[in-house]
């Protein structure tokens, strides 16, 4: 088992909170007050998670600087009051920041005993290998 700091557990909870917020506000047509809650809470857990120092060092990497514009200021376009538009800006800049993180994801799914079978079907298994491939979405 991984041990966690108190810190770390705090920024879990921040960070599911976040992302229960975010899915929330989705859910009932874009609330703003939902999802600028949840973006809040989604980045400080992300801080809290893996450190102020990390945290900036992985959002302002010069090669991510694109992304990490379009996520931020997604959430800037949140919290001015246009979700809508600040929701696509920010999954566009999401899809840019974790892209290298996908492959990792799309192969530990893949062992997964029912979800691996699922993601082999016909059509599902093309899609995932799209999205599989790390330099597939520049």
């Amino acid at each position: 088992m991984i041990s966690l700091t108190d810190s770390q557990k705090i920024g879990m909870g921040l960070t599911g909170f976040g992302v229960f917020f975010l899915f929330f506000g989705m859910m009932l047509f874009f609330d703003k007050a939902l999802l600028a809650i949840g973006n809040i809470l989604f980045v400080a857990g992300l801080s809290f998670v893996i450190g102020l120092e990390r945290t900036f060092r992985f959002f302002f990497q010069r090669h991510k600087i694109k992304a990490t514009s379009f996520f931020l200021g997604g959430v800037f376009v949140v919290l001015v009051g246009w979700p809508i538009i600040g929701v696509v800006l920010e999954i566009y800049g999401f899809f840019l920041l974790f892209r290298g993180f996908f492959p990792v994801a799309v192969g530990f799914i893949r062992r997964v005993p029912v979800l691996g079978s699922l993601l082999n079907l016909p059509g599902i298994s093309n899609l995932v290998d799209k999205v599989g491939e790390s330099n597939n979405m520049v």
